[in-house]
């Protein structure tokens, strides 16, 4: 079930929150969506899932336009809007029966597919709780049930972890890429690590306008600066600066070796490394060369927070 973005333009005034965008999301694609507040993601979504008209451009899922098929495509997507609207009144099973009732779904394809949401979003524990007695982590399993509760081939989440701890947000995390397997998804989130992990493709937006657009390890490679290699050593000699900076420094791609520190009859060094060269396996082999004990190597090469921030900030 694929997505189709075609040169979209939403305006609000004289200001376009979305700016002649176009992009494709794949079947059975997990995208991480990616931006500032205000950069237009949201108004994306809505326009996906037909909450809203676009001012120009298109977009059609499985081949059917929003604008013309408006109630054929929301039959395909199963949205999380990011405050997770609920009504906390009514108990779980009343919700997802409630929910699924709004999709024309009948008697025992409702009661199927409660019980199989229930299961999937793990929400056994809490299926009799009213959702305003359920804690936050709960809420967004309920809104993941709600979403999926008419099998839709298409997820849009907007802000899916929104507020959870960090063990709710590897549950949901987990949950998210088990649903990937057969559905297609567009992710949007500001926690970085949750993409890294999730998505199998990145896209970020800025400004209404799209800035990059390619897997996590292929935007990191894109934007790729100098890296830097940790190293810790027990050497035995007095002087490290000395007798060992001036040999780390020979390593082919090593810029400067700089001594972080001393401790406990260890020496700590950061070498400043060329662009895409790894030193890792000839620092190795001189340490074993010299004799020294490796009691740490930690390369640090750029991380997707750093690509966002390049890309997003003036």
């Amino acid at each position: 079930m694929s997505i189709t973005v075609r040169n979209l333009t939403k305006t609000y005034g004289e200001q376009k929150a979305v700016d002649s965008i176009s992009f494709d999301v794949k079947s059975g694609e997990i995208l991480g969506f990616l931006g500032p507040n205000g950069a237009g993601k949201t108004t994306t979504m809505k326009i996906i899932t037909c909450y809203m008209p676009q001012n120009s451009g298109t977009v059609e899922v499985d081949g059917l336009s929003t604008v013309d098929n408006s109630l054929d495509v929301r039959k395909k997507i199963g949205y999380l809007p990011e405050n997770n609207p609920l009504y906390h009144e009514m108990n779980v099973l009343e919700y997802l029966e409630y929910a699924a009732q709004l999709h024309g779904m009948k008697g025992g394809q409702i009661l199927h597919r409660i019980k199989e949401m229930v299961h999937v979003c793990g929400l056994e524990s809490v299926r009799h709780k009213d959702i305003g007695e359920l804690s936050k982590g709960y809420r967004q399993r309920v809104g993941l049930a709600q979403a999926m509760i008419h099998e839709p081939d298409v997820l849009i989440l907007d802000e899916p972890t929104s507020g959870l701890d960090p063990n709710q947000i590897v549950e949901i995390r987990n949950l998210i890429k088990q649903l990937g397997r057969a559905k297609t998804v567009i992710l949007s989130t500001h926690i970085l690590s949750e993409v890294q992990a999730t998505c199998d493709r990145v896209l970020i937006i800025n400004e209404g306008k799209i800035v990059a657009d390619g897997t996590p390890e292929k935007l990191r490679a894109d934007f790729q600066g100098a890296e830097s290699l940790t190293l810790e050593l027990r050497t035995g000699l007095p002087d490290p600066m000395q007798q060992i900076s001036p040999k780390l420094r020979s390593l082919p791609g090593v810029g400067s070796v700089e001594l972080l520190g001393q401790q406990n009859g260890s020496s700590r060094f950061e070498l400043h490394v060329e662009k895409g060269v790894d030193v890792r396996e000839s620092a190795f082999r001189m340490a074993v060369t010299e004799g020294w004990i490796i009691l740490e190597m930690h390369r640090k090469a750029t991380t997707l927070e750093e690509v966002f921030h390049k890309l997003t900030t003036s």
